[in-house]
C-alpha cells in the first residue's frame, strides 16, 4: 500500500462577511489561487495531478456545480485534471483530504489536490432564503432540528456538554 503525505500548502486570507476585500471574489478564482499555489510550492507538473478533492458547504451560487473542477481550471490546471466536491457542511475539508490520501493509498493515483473551501459572503443571504422556501414538512415532522445551521448546532453542543 502506497504512503499517503501532504507536500504542500496554500490558502486564501481570511476577509470580513460582506465588509472585506475578498467580498467580491468568485469561489473558482478565490480557491484556483490557493490551489495554483499550493501545486507551485509542491513542484508538481499540472498533467501529474490525478485529481482534485474540495469539500464545501453551501455548494451554490459561486462556489455551485463542481467547484472542485472549476477551481482546478481557474488555477490554470490541464483539462485533464478532474475534480470532486464533497458537501459535507461540517469538516468537509478534512474529509476531501482523508479522501485524497485514500486515492493514493487505496487507488493508485499519485498526485492528488485536496482542500476546504469557503465564501459565505457570497451566497449565504440567497442561499438562506432559498433553503427557508424549499424546507420539506414531513422532514421537519420527522427531524425538528433538519434545518439547524451549524452555528446553532454548535452552540446546542457547547451547552449540552
Amino acid at each position: 500500500m502506497n504512503e499517503a503525505v501532504i507536500v504542500s500548502t496554500a490558502r486564501t486570507g481570511i476577509g470580513r462577511a460582506y465588509k472585506g476585500s475578498l467580498n467580491h471574489i468568485k469561489s473558482p478564482s478565490l480557491l484556483g489561487h490557493a490551489i495554483a499555489h499550493a501545486v507551485r510550492r509542491a513542484g508538481v507538473a499540472g498533467d501529474e495531478i490525478d485529481d482534485a478533492v474540495i469539500g464545501t458547504v453551501l455548494a451554490a451560487g459561486t462556489a455551485g456545480m463542481n467547484l472542485a473542477r472549476n477551481a482546478v481550471l481557474a488555477a490554470g490546471l490541464p483539462a485533464s485534471v478532474s475534480g470532486q466536491t464533497l458537501d459535507r457542511q461540517c469538516a468537509s475539508g478534512l474529509m476531501a483530504i482523508a479522501t485524497a490520501a485514500k486515492q493514493v493509498m487505496v487507488d493508485g493515483m499519485d498526485v492528488v489536490v485536496a482542500g476546504g473551501h469557503e465564501n459565505i459572503t457570497a451566497v449565504q443571504e440567497a442561499y438562506m432564503k432559498w433553503v427557508g422556501e424549499t424546507r420539506d414538512p414531513a422532514l421537519i415532522a420527522q427531524a425538528p432540528q433538519a434545518y439547524m445551521p451549524m452555528l446553532q448546532t454548535a452552540e446546542f453542543v457547547a451547552n449540552k456538554y
